[in-house]
């Protein structure tokens, strides 16, 4: 239980850094005449993740198995999230934040998909818990993952549809 517990913690502490990097560029990029797109999509945003780590605590047995395929590939997936947001510098948020007249990233992964941070965020919510053998939190939380994509996307697609 306490790698699990661990790498949990971990990612919960990576989620919170990550808010106040993103807290602080979205109020830059606000501050230089940015524009926050689709508001309403954020809070069901928050608490899939929310509820996504909750559940990954709450479904853990008392002596987790540890599975490696999944734990490398979440361990990948870690190291493409920090590319992705290296390569976006302060344009990286958590938000939707549209510049008007900034170019759009079209280098590093942005180079290869449109979307390669929600990619990359929907293989964690899969990898993690398979990890220590939650099929069902994989699941139930990759479905509503995508729903909420599917909306977070179409939203960002159109903020941004000009600049394509």
């Amino acid at each position: 239980m306490g790698f699990a517990l661990a790498l949990i913690a971990f990612v919960v502490v990576q989620r919170i850094l990550e808010t106040i990097y993103a807290a602080r560029n979205t109020r830059a990029l606000l501050a230089r005449g940015g524009v926050e797109i689709g508001r309403k999509h954020y809070p069901l945003i928050v608490a899939l993740h929310v509820c996504w780590l909750l559940a990954l605590i709450a479904a853990l047995p008392a002596d987790p198995p540890l599975h490696a395929i999944p734990l490398v590939l979440f361990l990948l997936l870690q190291a493409l999230r920090i590319w992705v947001i290296a390569t976006l510098g302060p344009y990286w948020t958590t938000r939707i934040i549209t510049v008007p007249g900034a170019s759009l990233i079209r280098h590093g992964p942005y180079r290869f998909l449109r979307h390669p941070n929600y990619l990359i965020v929907t293989g964690e919510i899969a990898a993690l818990p398979l990890v220590f053998g939650e099929i069902w939190v994989a699941a139930i939380f990759s479905v509503l993952n995508a729903g909420v994509l599917t909306w977070r996307i179409r939203v960002e697609n159109e903020a941004l549809g000009e600049r394509h």
